[in-house]
């Protein structure tokens, strides 16, 4: 279908849902604001559209002032430079409204659980995963999301061996879901006398927060141990058996939870992950069904998949999926920068979506 019957087709759309909310009494709440947002989405596009219009209608005018004989040169060298100019601006209209009309993640509003492993290269490693943990406090605070830890594994040096994160807030999926994968750090550790530079690794894994009506799971499908929690170094934090361990036994996807005092709060954690983790996996499976042999610039989203490289000792971090160096790699680790990272991720993982529709 050629770019202007999708545009004919959103103009119609809009028409249609205008003249429903003409008289909202009658719809229901639910329906009432499916219909309003997506009639926001809409007028992003055709406003567009109207402004491809306009400039169309200025092409035509300059053209057919080119066609007429009696133009002097001054005219039609002037004439000239402005259709060029005008091209270049209905080429760049033309790609943002397909990249709007491209089909929207519905995942991309969810709440988020993020998950941060220590990889590949002992204490230097926890620790890295522990800087990359904060990152993403620090960038939940800028955004205005809510960053609820939920589980922490602390290493005896005050790095993390592994931590996880409920972030709650909008579009929160959309803006961390190029983050799963392996991140790399190059820098020299503070136990490193030597001053010799050290490659770590740390895994993340961005988990969109699936509903409890979306993923029921089936008691005779669990199995729940409980056992006693303990700290860094098998200390132990409580002397109580709250901690819990679940196995979802289809999927053999395991869950332990031991932050709260509490055997009942440890599994309603541990539930909430579950359930993000099997939304995950068959997210998985219905991407891959629907193209088999899509390889995307942009990752996979495999958590085994090297996608970042952070080098403090020349402060850049490079992103190998896009090849992007930012020289502000301080400022990243706050936050600060984060957006244009995402903003480059965004428009290749679109540009990757008009091929596949190509």
């Amino acid at each position: 279908m050629s770019l202007q019957n999708n545009i004919d087709k959103i103009f119609q759309r809009e028409d249609t849902i205008e003249k429903l909310l003409v008289n909202p009494s009658e719809l229901k709440p639910l329906e009432l604001a499916e219909l309003s947002k997506e009639l926001s989405d809409i007028k992003h596009i055709t406003e567009l559209a109207k402004n491809k219009y306009l400039l169309d209608k200025e092409l035509s005018d300059l053209s057919e002032l080119l066609d007429d004989k009696e133009t002097d040169n001054e005219i039609r060298s002037i004439a000239v430079n402005e259709i060029n100019a005008l091209k270049e601006k209905v080429t760049n209209l033309e790609k943002n409204i397909q990249f709007s009309l491209l089909p929207k993640d519905k995942d991309d509003v969810r709440n988020v659980i993020i998950e941060v492993r220590a990889g590949t290269g002992g204490d230097e490693a926890g620790l890295f995963a522990a800087d990359l943990f904060a990152m993403y406090d620090k960038l939940s605070i800028k955004n205005k999301w809510k960053f609820e830890v939920m589980e922490v594994s602390e290493t005896s040096v005050g790095g993390y061996k592994e931590a996880q994160a409920n972030i709650i807030g909008k579009d929160v999926f959309g803006r961390l879901k190029f983050e799963s994968g392996v991140h790399r750090v190059q820098r020299v550790p503070e136990t490193e006398t030597s001053g010799r530079i050290h490659t770590s690794a740390a895994t993340v894994a961005v988990l969109p927060e699936a509903e409890d009506l979306e993923i029921i799971i089936e008691d005779k499908d669990l199995r729940i141990d409980v056992f006693r929690s303990s700290g860094p170094g098998g200390q132990s934090v409580n002397t109580t058996d709250s901690a819990v361990r679940i196995t979802h036994i289809p999927s053999g996807i395991v869950v332990s939870q031991q932050d709260e005092k509490s055997q009942i709060r440890n599994k309603e954690k541990g539930l909430k992950i579950l359930r993000s983790r099997i939304y995950e996996l068959e997210r998985q499976k219905r991407d891959e069904a629907r193209s088999k042999d899509r390889k995307s610039k942009i990752g996979t989203g495999d958590r085994s998949e090297r996608i970042r490289t952070y080098n403090f000792p020349q402060g850049r971090v490079t992103d190998h999926r896009i090849n992007l160096t930012l020289h502000k790699l301080d400022e990243f680790m706050e936050g600060e920068i984060f957006d244009e990272m995402v903003e480059n991720l965004t428009l290749q993982a679109q540009e990757e979506e008009l091929k596949n529709l190509s």
